[in-house]
């Protein structure tokens, strides 16, 4: 049997592999939402078997629901935020250039892996757009037969593998920001901002060794030959041609059809942000969640060029923040309940929990017990972040009793977070959307990446936990 032959042999038997693996996830996968409403049961039966009252639970329930509604619209407007740069004319017009780049077709794959990682370092909600329609634009090459399941998987992998490491990562970014904090890991922590967590020479290492592993597992595990599946041979339509806007028909549409308001707004928005950035400290600025936001929402008005353009995307983006919205009081009930409903001896789930990883022992093994436990509790509670409300206030307090560094410990979070995602298709929704898939068609790529990367990021939790020194948090 020839090289080619078996190569294909090997394919066909890849991609039998994945199709099982994402038509069992499609099968049994219950929307999110229902794993969130399930952690709530969860954590209400764990308050009731530590000794809590039913009316102590109910009580910290309903007292945490709207704790976090700042964070929640913060969340939200990350995803929408992303959505709209993604889609304004230049970045668009930027994506049609780039794809012409790549000349192989595994090498289209990997560089869309490589784009989509990029990306997301700045923002995992731009990252699945961005890349998603760059993997249509590369689709859309006569000249390049690339699979498109690949492509859109490669599109994924920001998401999949290093989102959390970067700069949209809603752990990094509510710890850094005091006003988003919830009291009682306030106390616990103090404010840590993005110098003690993303921006670690650990934590940059980290990004680096996975960003090269997931390009590297994208180009070899692109199908080539008979095996390949382009956007036609899936019946998925690529035309992305955008209608222009409807001619006014009122003078009091002018404005907003004008650029002028904003690139006034967007003048005195750039004012701004160098007055911050000269009469603060620069992590302090950078790492505040609300200047991040601020910022994107005012360059997506100014690459918009118009009001109109820009509320016309905004509203096309503001389906992919339901689950953001819908979500998020859910954790912040849980995590009310698991730190204010107090049981036997008048101490709380969080407590006991804290106790028990406490009895772990600090330095690497500490970071590689943490991360098994989060990508786990991941698998069940799909939440881009949000979970770190359930699981901070019981991880951080074990953290200090241990000597573990608390940025880093953040950053163990972070970077187990990232890989549930690999798995469960919650989080390709939106991209799915963009390409035109379903999940089985992305899975099978997705979860070969999952079986690299999980000892891979272990072993660099443990390895690069030893590196720290324990520095007690900062009084609020």
């Amino acid at each position: 049997m020839s090289a080619a032959a078996t190569e294909e042999t090997r394919e066909r038997g890849l991609a039998r592999f994945a199709q099982r693996i994402a038509g069992w996830t499609e099968r049994w996968f219950p929307d999110a939402y229902v794993f969130a409403l399930v952690g709530v049961v969860v954590v209400v039966l764990a308050a009731l078997l530590n000794g809590s009252t039913p009316v102590a639970v109910a009580e910290a329930f309903g007292g945490g629901f709207w704790d976090l509604t700042e964070f929640t619209l913060q969340m939200a407007m990350v995803v929408l935020t992303g959505y709209v740069v993604a889609t304004s004319p230049p970045v668009a017009r930027l994506i049609a250039r780039i794809a012409l780049v790549p000349s192989t077709p595994r090498g289209a794959v990997a560089f869309v892996s490589l784009l989509s990682c990029l990306v997301s370092m700045l923002n995992w909600g731009l990252s699945l757009v961005f890349a998603g329609l760059l993997a249509r634009a590369i689709a859309r090459r006569p000249d390049l037969r690339a699979d498109y399941r690949a492509l859109g998987a490669a599109a994924y992998m920001g998401l999949g593998a290093v989102w959390a490491l970067g700069l949209s990562s809603s752990a990094a970014q509510l710890q850094a920001t005091p006003e988003s904090l919830p009291p009682e890991l306030l106390e616990i922590t103090g404010v840590l901002d993005f110098g003690e967590t993303i921006l670690t020479w650990q934590s940059l290492t980290m990004a680096l060794v996975l960003i090269v592993v997931t390009v590297a597992i994208s180009y070899w595990s692109a199908p080539s030959g008979s095996a390949v599946r382009t956007a036609e041979d899936m019946e998925v339509d690529l035309d992305d041609s955008v209608q222009p806007p409807a001619p006014r028909t009122r003078p009091g549409e002018w404005l907003e059809r004008s650029p002028i308001l904003p690139l006034l707004v967007g003048a005195l928005a750039a004012l701004w942000l160098v007055t911050e950035l000269l009469n603060n400290p620069f992590f302090s600025v950078i790492s505040s969640l609300n200047t991040y936001l601020l910022v994107f929402v005012i360059l997506g008005l100014v690459l918009h060029g118009t009001p109109r353009s820009f509320l016309d995307a905004v509203g096309k983006a503001v389906p992919t923040t339901a689950g953001v919205l819908v979500q998020y009081p859910l954790y912040a009930a849980m995590a009310a309940v698991l730190t204010r409903a107090t049981g036997r001896g008048g101490e709380t789930v969080s407590e006991h929990l804290a106790d028990l990883f406490t009895g772990i022992g600090g330095g690497g093994w500490f970071a590689v017990v943490i991360a098994i436990y989060t990508a786990l509790l991941g698998l069940l509670v799909p939440s881009g972040g949000g979970k770190w409300l359930v699981e901070a206030p019981y991880v951080m307090q074990s953290a200090t009793d241990v000597g573990m560094n608390l940025g880093w410990t953040v950053q163990i979070y972070n970077a187990a977070e990232a890989l549930p995602n690999l798995v469960n298709p919650f989080f390709m929704l939106p991209l799915l959307a963009v390409l035109g898939l379903r999940a089985r068609d992305l899975v099978g790529f997705t979860f070969l990446q999952f079986l690299f990367h999980f000892p891979i990021v272990l072993l660099l939790l443990w390895a690069l936990g030893t590196t720290f020194s324990f520095e007690p948090p900062v009084a609020p």
